[in-house]
């Protein structure tokens, strides 16, 4: 394995370990203690504990995710297979951790709603930056990636539908009160919800129109400082017929940014708009990956 990828594992074992850590927190301090069905493995791991006090929730969340690693490793690929055994495999000794050192008897934050709202933010937090590396906490994302697969649905969507399906399962515990599972629709609604926001706002990208005189310079800085392909367009304007050459560009934010100052150190008078871009398909990084081994 050469440097490149050496240091590629170490940042995404690094990404995934912390992705983690924020998600067994979510769940130990917030989900189990309000006794929250929210679509979830961890959801269903409290239900079977219900009706089978003997088994601890660690344990349970270990059995079914061992189930659908199964899956994953045929149905969605070795990568993300292999990562989330990794996530799956940490998670129930942080899950036990959390329970030996750290034991919570009841609510936190003594309201069912705040911590549905916590347990909902800490969650698609986690999701958001796992699926950034192809990889899961396991169970219910394990679901969904498999309905995102072949559907090509949103993955928010995905986690929704298969979250209200595992919430249902809440009506097996006895004496529940029908409050508790509408509560935790709401919560896997709005989990579907936070985590195509916090999934947006990751993977968006700029996409720069700029008209100048001076394209060439800007070429030349977009290509050999940024590392990134530009399409030239010839146009001609509206109001005078003056023949123009227009850039288009994807950047990424911090990338527009140093676009930005690049045209303003240098006095360059350019025309601009500049949109979001939620989805890329195709050789984003091609480019940009073969003049660093190029250059390496």
């Amino acid at each position: 394995m050469d440097n490149a990828k050496t240091k590629k594992l170490i940042k995404e074992i690094i990404i995934m370990t912390f992705g983690m850590m924020v998600g067994t927190a979510a769940v130990h301090f917030f989900l189990i203690p309000s006794n929250l069905v929210i679509g979830s493995i961890s959801g269903l791991s409290i239900v079977i504990h219900t009706l089978i006090p003997a088994l601890p929730i660690s344990i349970i969340t270990f059995i079914v995710n061992a189930i659908l690693l199964i899956l994953a490793n045929f149905l969605i690929g070795k990568e993300f297979g292999f990562k989330t055994i990794y996530t799956s495999l940490i998670m129930s000794p942080m899950l036990a951790f959390c329970e030996k050192f750290f034991p919570v008897k009841e609510s936190i934050m003594q309201d069912p709603w705040f911590d549905l709202l916590c347990f909902v933010l800490l969650l698609g937090f986690t999701q958001t930056i796992l699926f950034s590396v192809n990889a899961s906490s396991g169970g219910l994302d394990i679901i969904a990636k498999i309905i995102n697969k072949y559907t090509h649905a949103n993955i928010g969507v995905c986690v929704t539908i298969s979250g209200a399906l595992i919430c249902m399962s809440a009506f097996l515990i006895p004496n529940n009160p029908p409050r508790m599972v509408i509560i935790g629709l709401i919560g896997t609604y709005v989990n579907g919800v936070v985590l195509n926001n916090f999934s947006t706002g990751m993977n968006s990208k700029k996409r720069a129109c700029i008209i100048t005189e001076r394209y060439e310079d800007l070429r030349d800085f977009i290509i050999n400082d940024l590392k990134r392909g530009v399409t030239m367009y010839d146009i001609r304007g509206g109001y005078q017929e003056e023949h123009r050459v227009e850039l288009q560009v994807l950047l990424t934010n911090s990338e527009f940014v140093k676009v930005m100052e690049f045209i303003d150190q240098n006095n360059i008078k350019a025309f601009i708009t500049a949109g979001d871009v939620h989805e890329i398909y195709g050789e984003w990084n091609h480019t940009k990956h073969t003049k660093q081994k190029q250059l390496s």
